[in-house]
């Protein structure tokens, strides 16, 4: 090849790669003008964009706080009675002054609805849930006498020794009920709570349930403030939906347990009666043993466990 063509030839090359730069070059700027042009488009929308101008219902965090108590017998040879129990509180304003409701309140403008739902428990009993367990979106129109106001339920498992409680801010008191939660022949569930001082009974029916989730009419509130008796009623649908989760049931218990307590909070939390032979045989997988035995029970002391945090192979 001649020294003219072999020129020629990288001379075409060069134009092909700066024709190739230039065409890049003239995207990216394309692009560029283009993105400014949407940001700038962007900026004057916000800017004169006004929140006012679209209704806007209130927002507020319910929380359903359930914890297993025990009740002592009168005979010390017997174990302590156990029961599951929600947390109420006593509201001090209206709407619903002094009837019986959910802690709760309404979400601030700078916190997420589930620090709102940690502060309300905090504030109105003096509680510190240690994590939440989205329950549902509660918006029926005309759930709240004041307006549109949306709930997001959740519910906390408050651990045995961790329930002492005291009412404060907007709720006048503060108190565990314990909580039975039946259905009947003819499919109305009765859920009553009680505290050994008040009882309260509301009546619901199965409205429907999708995705295994399972969702309520209110028939009779039995003096529980707004649709409470309907939040409660679905956490206890779930909570009895994972009742054989050991993982749940251990959620309960304080550090150190013994294998009749996990029993008696899985029964209580499932609905159930367990061989404790059966039950001991499953519970393994979940627990380990510790050197140490139960204490002035008044009975023969019991082996103590803890909760395995790594399951056996």
């Amino acid at each position: 090849m001649s020294a003219n063509k072999k020129q020629n030839k990288k001379s075409a090359k060069a134009d092909e790669i700066s024709a190739a730069k230039t065409k890049a070059a003239d995207e990216i700027s394309a692009d560029k003008t283009e993105t400014e042009a949407e940001r700038s488009g962007e900026e004057q929308f916000l800017s004169s964009y006004s929140m006012e101008d679209y209704e806007r219902p209130s927002v507020t965090a319910d929380i359903v706080a359930v914890t297993v108590r025990a009740h002592e017998e009168e005979s010390y040879r017997h174990d302590p009675r156990v029961s599951l129990s929600i947390l109420l509180v006593k509201r001090g304003v209206n709407p619903y002054i002094n009837c019986w409701a959910l802690p709760g309140g309404f979400l601030k403008m700078n916190e997420t609805i589930e620090a709102c739902a940690y502060r309300e428990v905090r504030e109105e009993c003096n509680l510190e849930p240690v994590s939440l367990m989205p329950v549902g979106v509660f918006s029926e129109v005309e759930r709240d006498p004041r307006g549109r106001i949306i709930s997001n339920a959740f519910m906390s498992v408050i651990s045995s020794g961790s329930e002492d409680i005291t009412g404060g801010d907007d709720a006048a008191d503060a108190r565990w009920f314990d909580v039975s939660f039946e259905c009947d022949d003819s499919g109305i569930y009765e859920l009553t709570l009680k505290d050994g001082i008040t009882q309260l009974s509301a009546k619901l029916r199965e409205a429907r349930t999708r995705f295994g989730r399972t969702e309520f009419e209110l028939i009779d509130s039995g003096g529980l403030a707004f649709d409470h008796a309907k939040i409660i009623a679905v956490a206890l649908s779930e909570l009895r939906r994972s009742g054989n989760d050991f993982e749940t049931a251990l959620d309960f218990l304080p550090e150190k347990f013994t294998l009749t307590a996990l029993q008696r909070v899985q029964e209580v939390i499932a609905n159930v009666s367990l061989l404790p032979a059966n039950f001991r045989k499953k519970a393994a997988e979940y627990v380990v043993e510790t050197d140490e035995f139960t204490t002035g029970s008044g009975h023969r002391p019991a082996k103590l466990f803890m909760r395995r945090r790594e399951k056996r192979l």
